[in-house]
């Protein structure tokens, strides 16, 4: 599975590793993601999705439906 958190649509960033000697070369920043499981109240099922830590803590702050409207609204929540 991509490397692409399903709440807030980050993903993998490609950047350079500057040496001492300035040479570049190229690497991958990964996103922070986390495997969790969330209760969705209005189903009474558990869901299980891949999201990043800055997701978790944004579902911490204003509940998992809330901010699965907003996400889809948004349209960077993915299935």
């Amino acid at each position: 599975m991509a490397k692409v958190c399903q709440i807030t649509g980050r993903k993998t960033q490609v950047g350079n590793n500057v040496s001492h000697a300035n040479n570049k070369t190229k690497r991958k920043f990964y996103p922070n993601l986390q495997t969790k499981k969330f209760f969705l109240e209005s189903e009474g099922v558990w869901v299980r999705m891949k999201v990043s830590a800055k997701a978790i803590r944004t579902i911490n702050k204003n509940g998992f439906e809330k901010t699965l409207i907003a996400a889809a609204r948004k349209g960077t929540l993915s299935v």
